[in-house]
């Protein structure tokens, strides 16, 4: 995986994580827009086998209304890299937070957007230190 992604684990299941991250990401003006349930879809889709393998697995699109218009103002094909992604995986007891780097997920629209994406990236890095406590 990306290094440049941020990353902390948190103590507790999913559903507890869920709701830390959530109060994190909204402390920096994110809001969840959206939520998929991996280990759920997948069992609905596959079955439970492959739904076993993958685990407790939440994907949830955040969203920063402020720089998302910013970017959107810049850049209108940014639309197609939001929101930004925050990953939860359960693995014993405990879950792993990844965040994708919105400066890797721009890079592909050139100089025009670095600034949002710096923005954004100080941001979420905020999010995942104050997880981390």
């Amino acid at each position: 995986m990306d290094t440049t992604a941020l990353q902390v684990t948190l103590d507790g299941g999913i559903d507890t994580a869920g709701a830390t991250v959530r109060e994190a990401l909204r402390a920096e003006g994110f809001g969840v827009l959206t939520e998929i349930d991996v280990e759920a879809t997948l069992r609905t889709k596959l079955g439970d086998g492959e739904a076993d393998e993958v685990g407790p697995t939440r994907i949830l699109g955040a969203c920063n209304p402020v720089l998302a218009h910013r970017a959107l103002m810049t850049e209108r094909d940014v639309a197609m890299l939001l929101p930004c992604n925050v990953v939860l995986r359960e693995r014993d007891g405990r879950t792993e937070v990844t965040i994708a780097d919105p400066g890797d997920m721009v890079a592909m629209a050139g100089e025009s957007l670095s600034d949002v994406a710096r923005d954004a990236r100080e941001r979420l890095a905020r999010v995942t230190a104050a997880l981390a406590g």
